[in-house]
């Protein structure tokens, strides 16, 4: 309740200050970082002093076009609030290398993956990225960075989300499973990707300026997911912990300066869960660990007229689960994106990606041998269980109007292939649309 009320005075107050301080000043200008623009140099010099927020939002539609499980034309509208503010320590109070950040998070709205799968087979991706984990309210950052050694050495603590350490790509993609944090995607019960954060620690040694290893510690607890509990910071009934471990290269190539993105990684969580090819009269063993590996990159191979903000970028991962405990035993995906693509419009982008989602054999077995124990043969029979197996199949196209610094618009056109990897299920063409705009 004190929660509730307190956040509820909080964001007005800061939207009310936002208005009235610019007043004097042209908004929506489209140099300005921010559509309330910059009231009349405050801003920029509040970053100058080492105080940085920012109110960001964005929404995800999406139709059903044709195909899938229910009948097309079908739409769906999502969104996230994201209030953030960061704070540069050492112009502050002096600490070398120290940063602070709190960031919370409101997502609300329906997911259009409901209607495309059917209902006994979800979706393994999503068609609308921002949506999931609960909507609801969540405090998504809240921690504490530290760099020693003229940084060669750099620690984090307090409540952070593992994607933003680890398996970290920049991407602008509507569907789920090409968004960035690939390893959770395909393993969202030991990988929490944003909004959801977790007591946390991560250690960092940069070897070079390009090269640097991390290895961190996430404490996993089941009220981190829930609904309602955004704001729950106990760690009373822990699961275990997920320790991930990466080492990144993160090079400019060739006189262009070409960047480069290149992870190799890989976790072990000893939280404890289902072994699927243990299942026998009607239950299987629930005591394993989870762990796997990915690879990851992520090169500009050319830029445009020398100039290295425009050109084409490349995105290939590969992630491997292990076959005990997941339901999905492999991810790949490929993508292109293309920024400054027409000369009239340097900051746009055109992407195109592909993402297989892989079905575990094991688990595959285990529904066939829950039909056997109950008899259901028949997909009309009420306790009968689709049998998935193979991958479900995500592509998207998409093209980012970004109009200023403050707003972009991407309509996107994908088609999900075999939705839930169910076979019985018609791939659906679906058209999308996000829109980000930061206050």
């Amino acid at each position: 309740m004190f929660r509730t009320k307190t956040i509820g005075w909080i964001l007005p107050g800061i939207m009310l200050i936002s208005t009235s301080a610019h007043a004097a000043v042209a908004p929506f200008a489209a140099d300005s970082p921010w559509m309330l623009g910059d009231w009349q140099g405050e801003r920029t010099k509040l970053q100058q002093q080492g105080v940085d927020f920012n109110v960001n939002y964005v929404m995800e539609s999406a139709s059903n076009l044709a195909g899938g499980a229910h009948s097309s034309t079908t739409a769906r509208y999502t969104d996230q609030w994201m209030f953030n503010t960061h704070l540069d320590l050492q112009k502050l109070l002096g600490w070398q290398d120290t940063d602070f950040q709190a960031t919370i998070t409101d997502r609300n709205g329906q997911n259009l993956s409901e209607q495309v799968a059917d209902s006994r087979t979800p979706m393994l991706s999503s068609v609308q990225e921002v949506y999931g984990r609960g909507q609801t309210w969540r405090l998504t950052q809240f921690w504490l960075r530290s760099g020693f050694a003229n940084d060669r050495v750099n620690l984090k603590i307090g409540r952070a989300t593992v994607g933003e350490d680890f398996g970290t790509i920049e991407t602008h993609f509507q569907n789920l499973a090409l968004g960035p944090g690939i390893p959770g995607k395909s393993r969202s019960d030991r990988w929490m990707n944003w909004p959801v954060s977790q007591w946390m620690g991560r250690l960092q040694l940069n070897l070079t300026p390009d090269v640097s290893f991390k290895i961190g510690l996430y404490n996993q607890n089941d009220n981190n997911d829930n609904r309602g509990s955004g704001f729950h910071l106990s760690v009373n009934h822990s699961d275990g912990n997920l320790v991930p471990v990466e080492i990144a290269w993160q090079p400019k190539l060739g006189t262009d300066s070409l960047s480069g993105n290149y992870r190799l990684g890989a976790y072990y969580s000893s939280a404890k869960g289902g072994v699927y090819h243990s299942w026998q009269h009607g239950e299987y063993a629930d005591n394993a660990h989870g762990y796997g590996g990915y690879a990851i990159v992520q090169q500009q191979l050319f830029s445009q007229h020398h100039d290295a903000h425009r050109g084409l970028t490349l995105t290939l991962s590969q992630v491997m689960h292990d076959k005990r405990t997941s339901k999905l035993d492999y991810t790949q995906t490929i993508a292109f994106s293309w920024k400054g693509l027409f000369y009239s419009r340097p900051d746009d982008e055109v992407g195109l990606g592909m993402a297989r989602l892989h079905v575990n054999s094991a688990y595959s077995r285990m529904l066939e041998q829950q039909n056997n124990e109950s008899g259901a043969v028949d997909a009309d029979d009420a306790t009968y269980l689709p049998v998935i197996r193979g991958s479900e199949y995500d592509y998207e196209l998409y093209y980012a109007f970004n109009y200023s610094q403050w707003l972009s618009l991407r309509p996107n056109l994908q088609y999900v292939s075999a939705p839930g990897a169910n076979s019985d299920v018609k791939g659906a063409l679906v058209a999308g649309l996000t829109a980000s705009v930061n206050f």
